[in-house]
């Protein structure tokens, strides 16, 4: 059995700047900081992590309460901002996620730094929510690295399967995606449909690369081998 972990932002789906624009506008709402997150490279990041460096970049001061106030703000703005006319599903990724739902070998799952409202108002503005049973996500942990053995533990108490590291692959664009799969032991296939390239993807060790997943049946016999 195969636990397949899927990202979300510039792997899954592009949502057309969506989420920035959300985390910018509760900034905004809370801190009166415009524009907050421009030179910050969300790329891999957990939405903690970004909102931490944002709070540290514009010296603001964390108190009790104000990550959750930010979190529901920012979850308001995504609802208005996601509109899928604006953004797009990713090559391949329909087709795959299809395949891989009728296979009986394998177990599909998000890896993700968003935070589990924000990452189910992302898909469903795709209609891609309905593929995922478990994930982990950012509000889990803001260490992307930590995300991996939270997966599994709820898939162990969702599905009672207790999955081996081996046989979880983490597929996502970004160096943070194959990084988080080394402590474990886990596989990783870098796709080059977010900011970074196949070279790079593959200097930061992915086990396999695809510049996008449009030639489908490669993938899927990769991942189920």
């Amino acid at each position: 059995m195969k636990f397949i972990l899927f990202d979300i932002d510039g792997t899954l789906i592009d949502s057309g700047g969506a989420g920035v624009k959300a985390l910018n506008l509760a900034f905004e709402e809370m801190f009166s900081v415009a524009d907050a997150f421009r030179s910050i490279s969300l790329a891999g990041k957990t939405d903690l992590q970004i909102l931490t460096e944002g709070m540290t970049l514009h010296n603001v001061a964390s108190s009790n309460g104000t990550v959750p106030e930010f979190l529901e703000s920012y979850i308001t703005h995504l609802r208005s901002t996601i509109n899928a006319a604006e953004g797009h599903v990713k090559a391949g990724i329909r087709e795959a996620l299809a395949a891989l739902e009728d296979s009986d070998q394998c177990i599909l799952g998000l890896l993700t730094g968003n935070i589990e409202q924000g990452a189910m108002i992302k898909l469903e503005a795709f209609d891609l929510d309905r593929y995922f049973e478990v994930g982990a996500y950012g509000n889990d942990d803001a260490d992307r690295n930590r995300l991996l053995p939270i997966a599994r533990e709820k898939l162990r108490k969702s599905r009672s399967l207790d999955i081996d590291y081996r046989n979880c692959i983490v597929v996502g664009d970004t160096p943070r995606d194959v990084e988080c799969t080394k402590p474990y032991g886990a596989y990783s296939i870098g796709v080059a449909t977010g900011p970074y390239s196949c070279s790079l993807l593959e200097e930061a060790g992915a086990d396999a690369v695809f510049c996008d997943l449009s030639d489908t049946m490669s993938f899927l016999n990769l991942v189920k081998k």
